[in-house]
């Protein structure tokens, strides 16, 4: 698998929320160092439609050529960066049906994007390169590392606190207790703040609001095309037991099977970090008492190990309180905004990675052991199941 760096070119940056499939001008930005809304407004008024949910090659195209850029002709190979030129490259990817095309813009043969191509079955249609956008040239500066002005930078702290006051200011505008001068001036306020951070009503309306979360997937490669049970199990243990807000999928290149996490970006990184760890310590264990974890007793072990994994406690029915009730209310929120992080998950996933999932057949074991099964349980039992580099939690007591 190639190197990838995420780089959004600059989109939240410049205040823009929410999901679209805008590779054209996430790859011209990173590519000429130019601010992505400038990017996003030029192609714009070139396709007189929104680029926010792609355009034609044409258009960056020409956008490329006007700034000295030139186009080659691609190779019908797999994607592999390090077959490109040295230095900054805009490439057109294509897969052989042609529905599926991608702009990305790779750096000294490392890529730079929300996700990675090259885990997908791409081939280099063409690819532009220019003279001044030579990573040893001053001109242009490199997207991560362009000068940005204090505007420009709004992080998830200051994003939060502007989501909160606009939701007060809404509170105030429709609350019959305020007079018209509060409802007046909360309405103008508002209508500020909206169009100073390009958000819109939406924005604070939904409290599972998702729009401003940072999406990622990653992926485990294991040996074999057909992915064992109980590695589909422990995968399954990790996104609905421990990091709840991510999902999988799974699929099979060459005689490999890639396991595939996808949500929020630190979340993913969770996942995919304990993932490995489980999965070569219950490799290992199955290797050493039973010579092997694909079949047989080994296999057996390895499933009884992921289901005596500790799962979330359940808690004991209580009396009704105010305190209980509070709990169950923190609890539907929590669920309440876990799903809508899974539904913006699976439309990233769509929009701006073209994966489409199907479900997938189960295939059965004729051996069981259910000795070696209980071993395994046993052994998951005493497993001691952290967050990876999460920070620390504050208890209930």
């Amino acid at each position: 698998m190639m190197n990838q760096i995420w780089n959004d070119g600059g989109r939240a940056a410049c205040g823009f929320v929410g999901l679209a499939g805008d590779c054209v001008t996430r790859a011209i930005s990173i590519a000429t160092g130019a601010v992505y809304k400038d990017v996003y407004h030029s192609l714009g008024e070139a396709s007189a439609k929104s680029p926010r949910n792609g355009l034609h090659v044409r258009f960056a195209n020409d956008y490329l050529i006007e700034r000295g850029w030139k186009r080659f002709p691609g190779w019908n190979e797999p994607f592999d960066s390090t077959l490109l030129p040295k230095g900054v490259v805009v490439v057109h990817l294509a897969k052989e049906e042609g529905r599926s095309q991608h702009l990305c813009a790779v750096i000294e043969h490392t890529i730079h994007d929300t996700w990675n191509p090259s885990e997908d079955d791409y081939f280099v249609y063409a690819y532009w390169v220019c003279e001044s956008a030579l990573p040893d040239n001053t001109l242009p500066a490199i997207a991560p590392l362009r000068p940005r002005t204090q505007q420009q930078v709004l992080t998830q702290e200051a994003f939060d606190k502007i989501l909160n006051r606009l939701r007060a200011l809404d509170r105030t505008a429709n609350n019959n207790a305020s007079t018209e001068g509060e409802k007046h001036n909360a309405l103008r306020m508002m209508q500020d703040l909206l169009l100073r951070h390009n958000l819109s009503r939406e924005d604070i309306v939904d409290e599972a609001n998702v729009d401003n979360v940072l999406f990622a997937r990653m992926t485990c490669p294991v040996n074999g095309r057909r992915a064992c049970e109980w590695e589909r199990s422990l995968a399954r243990y990790v996104s609905d037991e421990v990091c709840t807000t991510t999902q999988w999928y799974f699929s099979s290149k060459g005689n490999r099977t890639w396991f595939t996490f996808y949500g929020p970006k630190s979340d993913v990184e969770n996942a995919i970090s304990l993932f490995q760890e489980l999965l070569i310590t219950i490799a290992t264990a199955a290797r050493l008492q039973f010579g092997g974890f694909t079949r047989g007793s080994g296999a057996s072990y390895a499933e009884g190990y992921v289901a005596g994994l500790p799962r979330a406690q359940v808690l004991p029915p209580m009396v009704e309180s105010t305190g209980d009730a509070k709990s169950k209310s923190g609890s539907a929120l929590i669920h309440h905004r876990t799903v809508a992080i899974h539904d913006a998950a699976r439309d990233w996933l769509d929009t701006e990675c073209n994966v489409r999932l199907a479900r997938a057949t189960r295939y059965a074991r004729n051996q069981h052991d259910p000795l070696a099964k209980l071993r395994g349980e046993l052994d998951g039992s005493r497993h001691e199941v952290d967050f990876p580099n999460a920070p620390k939690r504050l208890s209930s007591k």
